[in-house]
């Protein structure tokens, strides 16, 4: 059974969603290059890997529903958790069980409102990898 997590600072704070998505796509880019000759026409050159990217759509419950995953938050805290991670500036961390997906993210887009009677909360949240910068360090 596939369960999401989302955590910030090596596990300080974990969120486990409490619906899991229908369905979730991981966009990954490669920066290739075609140019265009006098003689070959167009060539393609391969380039690096680009970040990968996935956009989670859901809701958080205002009320406890059999089918949930985790109860821990309940509607507007969810929210109010990953916007004051959004401002602290700090990458997160998603894991997706049953699955390889572990990266480093940012959240580029949250975008969360009430669609119905229900008082749930219905959201979009925009990831994209975030890789650290790792520097040689050189001797003079």
């Amino acid at each position: 059974m596939i369960n999401i997590f989302l955590s910030i600072n090596n596990r300080e704070q974990i969120i486990q969603l409490p619906v899991v998505p229908e369905e979730f796509t991981i966009q990954s880019p490669h920066n290739n290059e075609t140019y265009q000759t006098i003689s070959q026409g167009d060539i393609k050159l391969i380039g690096m890997e680009g970040l990968k990217s996935l956009t989670i759509e859901s809701f958080f419950p205002m009320k406890n529903y059999s089918f949930l995953r985790d109860d821990a938050y309940q509607g507007w805290e969810y929210v109010e958790k990953i916007e004051e991670w959004m401002k602290r500036r700090v990458p997160i961390r998603l894991v997706i069980t049953d699955t390889p997906i572990n990266m480093a993210c940012s959240i580029d887009n949250f975008t969360y409102g009430v669609k119905d009677g229900s008082g749930d909360i219905y959201y979009s949240l925009s990831l994209e990898e975030f890789k650290f910068i790792h520097l040689e360090r050189k001797k003079v």
